[in-house]
């Protein structure tokens, strides 16, 4: 895992995403950063649509930020929301996480004033799915 200082600039930039968050509709905003193997960082933000299951989530807007950059691994990942309950990756997002990070990703979870809980992926999708279960045998992926 990054230093503080790493962490501290992931939150700042979840902040930001979080702040810029299109969400009239649920008012529930959501900022999420992923550090790439490249050491960059990617920013999303949730962005809803009136067609409510057409939106999607922070984790998948920094995901595809990510992908875009041409970056396949996450190794760091930061999901900041404005909620007195923890604000996880949901159940899609956890799969979308899996699918280029190992089940030690450390995932920050924030509220405005900074990290409330740090957890792996694993501890949040325990069991998962991944790539390897499409590896076969003698294959990596």
């Amino acid at each position: 895992m990054a230093g503080s200082k790493a962490i501290d600039d992931m939150i700042a930039l979840a902040r930001m995403a979080m702040e810029r968050a299109y969400a009239p509709y649920s008012g529930f905003p959501v900022g999420a950063v992923l550090r790439g193997a490249n050491g960059k960082l990617y920013a999303g933000c949730n962005v809803e649509n009136a067609a409510h299951p057409e939106g999607w989530c922070a984790e998948t807007s920094a995901i595809a930020a990510m992908v875009a950059d041409g970056e396949r691994t996450i190794v760091e990942a930061t999901v900041m929301g404005k909620s007195e309950a923890l604000v996880t990756p949901c159940g899609g997002c956890r799969q979308r996480l899996r699918e280029f990070a190992a089940e030690n990703l450390p995932i920050h979870i924030c509220g405005p004033a900074g990290v409330r809980q740090t957890m792996t992926l694993g501890e949040l999708l325990p069991l998962s799915f991944g790539p390897h279960n499409l590896a076969g045998p003698g294959k990596k992926r």
